[in-house]
């Protein structure tokens, strides 16, 4: 049996883990001479390279004083709690990064939370001792807080700190020591993770913990093996979550050398692989022995917060930019995401052209959007809303944790803003840069279009992370958007001249030369009510001249939207329209007579 230390990395976005396992697996000599290393080795998807942040849970390992030391990253964000609780069952210890400046975040909260719960002894690094303004100290303390705060025992609260750099590949125990490799940090480990239990005499038991798809070789399980050990075309029995039996064959185990994944003949007990073959293979399942299948406790996942319906794109533009636009093709991509993604569920609606999708959170759903769009699909999406609960006969909702630093000029219209949210402030430190930061508990319905009128009020210089915290009881009323919506009157070009006209009216959303479709939003009127709007209408000629020649048309820069802030501003009777290249506002009816309706059955 091999000598196996399993562990994981904890981390707020853009702390510095991605750089911090590529200084680990290059000191460690992974990577030949030879080879060029991308920056940021881990994020491998598209999407994760461009937001910087971790999604999906990935593998690396290296070679260290005889042992083999498996690295497992974890999403930093609560969004993706699926994934983080079947990573933290892999592993025996884990390392929790936080930034030397900007401390523990609300994201890293949640993950550290888990840990704790599960059991596992932390080795706290604190990364980018190197930057300017960096308080180690204060963060270490804040770390032991933050620890005492999450129900740590005094095992746990004992905990190492490595000060590290992980860009200029350096870690010490002290600041004072000088800087030179990642060794402390190697050594560290070394000592203070736990050999994995399991007894390879034992009968197979491997609980898997994430599936992929391979074009060559199929279904892909990849997992922990607790006790005994698998082979090559071994026999096996899978124990499915609801207790069926279903035999397989293992045509190939995998496992990992670096970042590359490399064929195995055998594995034992403590070691983490991938296996193929066995095409029914699923999250949470224990791939077992044949004469004797005994499962492992099952992988207890959260429940998702917020629902938000999927739809056929079936605007005037439908099918002109996109490949995939049938119903069918929605829900066979979103039926794969949900095999895939075990904390998402999907629903079937009374309409054959809608389903709803639960998630997470916001980042959850709009990731899932952001890589359908780059697919080829177009679908049209509802407002996201919340999922409550009850309990003993009270209605409960997701509350979240938000962390916002502000200039200290706007604290006072941040606080004014949630209160109106039904948020309530739990702290409020102020910084000597000019900054304060406020942490607030907020319902989720509450943070739903917040963050668009948050960058208007601190002037796009504010910042907030928020994440999932607990169900508590519901708030009560909380109010929207504010002001109506400006709507095109007919489909057309749009025009510089009628653009010139509405600009007193509200904010544009569109420029001119812009295709536009009746009901389409094209802006944000400056009153309640929603405008109907001719955004096509051209400048009547005559052959009179006038005596001022014609003033130039001068317009301001339209507001653009990415994907989170359009789900986040529409309203319930308005929908996203999203194709591989544009994201449209559009009202679900799209007729003004429909609309009259619609609000007159709603009266």
């Amino acid at each position: 049996m091999n000598k196996i230390k399993n562990i994981a990395i904890i981390a707020h976005v853009d702390h510095g883990k991605t750089t911090l396992v590529d200084a680990l697996l290059k000191q460690a000599g992974t990577f030949g001479e030879h080879e060029k290393v991308d920056e940021r080795i881990m994020d491998s998807d598209d999407l994760e390279r461009e937001r910087g942040i971790t999604i999906f849970s990935k593998n690396a390992s290296f070679h260290y004083d005889g042992y083999k030391i498996n690295i497992v990253d974890t999403p930093g964000h609560a969004d993706f709690g699926g994934e983080v609780q079947r990573i933290l069952k892999m592993v025996d210890s884990v390392l929790l990064l936080v930034d030397a400046f900007e401390g523990v975040m609300p994201q890293t909260k949640y993950v550290l939370k888990q840990a704790l719960e599960h059991g596992l002894r932390p080795i706290v690094v604190v990364n980018k001792i190197d930057r300017p303004n960096s308080d180690p100290d204060a963060v270490v303390d804040s770390v032991f807080d933050l620890f005492v705060d999450l129900g740590a025992n005094d095992i746990q609260l004992d905990f190492p700190v490595v000060y590290a750099s992980a860009k200029n590949g350096y870690a010490k125990l002290e600041l004072e020591d000088e800087d030179k490799d990642m060794k402390p940090l190697y050594d560290k480990i070394m000592e203070h993770v736990e050999d994995p239990e399991g007894d390879v005499n034992e009968p197979l038991q491997m609980l898997v913990t994430n599936t992929e798809y391979d074009e060559y070789v199929g279904k892909l399980g990849t997992g922990r093996i607790y006790n005994g050990k698998i082979e090559k075309n071994q026999e096996i029995t899978l124990i499915k979550r609801n207790g069926d039996l279903v035999n397989g064959k293992v045509t190939r185990i995998y496992g990992y050398d670096g970042l590359k994944k490399v064929e195995m003949e055998v594995a034992f007990a403590g070691d983490i692989v991938t296996i193929a073959g066995i095409e029914q293979i699923d999250i949470g399942e224990t791939v077992a022995n044949k004469e004797n299948p005994k499962p492992l406790p099952l992988i207890d996942i959260d429940e998702p917060t917020l629902a938000m319906t999927f739809m056929v794109n079936d605007s005037p533009f439908a099918g002109q930019d996109g490949k995939f636009v049938t119903s069918r093709n929605i829900l066979e991509r979103l039926q794969k995401e949900v095999n895939h993604n075990v904390s998402m569920r999907l629903e079937m609606t009374d309409s054959p052209d809608a389903f709803i999708v639960k998630g997470r959170g916001e980042l959850q759903l709009s990731i899932l959007l952001e890589n359908m769009r780059r697919e080829g699909y177009e679908v049209a999406v509802s407002k996201p809303e919340v999922i409550f609960k009850e309990e003993n006969g009270q209605k409960l909702e997701p509350i979240e944790l938000a962390i916002i630093d502000v200039a200290d000029e706007f604290v006072g219209v941040v606080i004014e803003k949630l209160g109106l949210r039904k948020g309530e402030m739990v702290n409020m430190n102020q910084g000597s840069d000019g900054y304060t930061r406020l942490e607030f508990k907020v319902p989720s319905r509450g943070l739903i279009g917040f963050r668009n009128e948050f960058l208007t009020e601190t002037r796009g210089t504010g910042i907030i992370n928020h994440s999932f915290f607990e169900y508590g009881p519901f708030k009560g009323e909380v109010t929207g958007r504010r002001r109506g919506v400006l709507i095109a009157m007919e489909p057309g070009t749009s025009l510089g001249y009628s653009l010139n006209n509405l600009q007193p009216r509200g904010i544009l959303f569109i420029g001119p030369g812009v295709e536009v479709y009746e009901g389409m939003i094209v802006g944000e009127h400056s009153r309640e009510n929603d405008l109907v709007v001719n955004v096509c209408k051209g400048k009547k000629l005559t052959n009179m001249r006038a005596a001022g020649s014609d003033d130039a048309v001068k317009l301001a820069p339209p507001k653009e939207f990415t994907l989170e802030l359009a789900l986040e501003y529409i309203e319930n009777d308005e929908l996203v329209e999203i194709t591989p290249n544009f994201i449209r506002l559009r009202k679900k009816y799209l007729n003004a007579n429909e609309r009259k309706k619609y609000e007159n059955s709603k009266n």
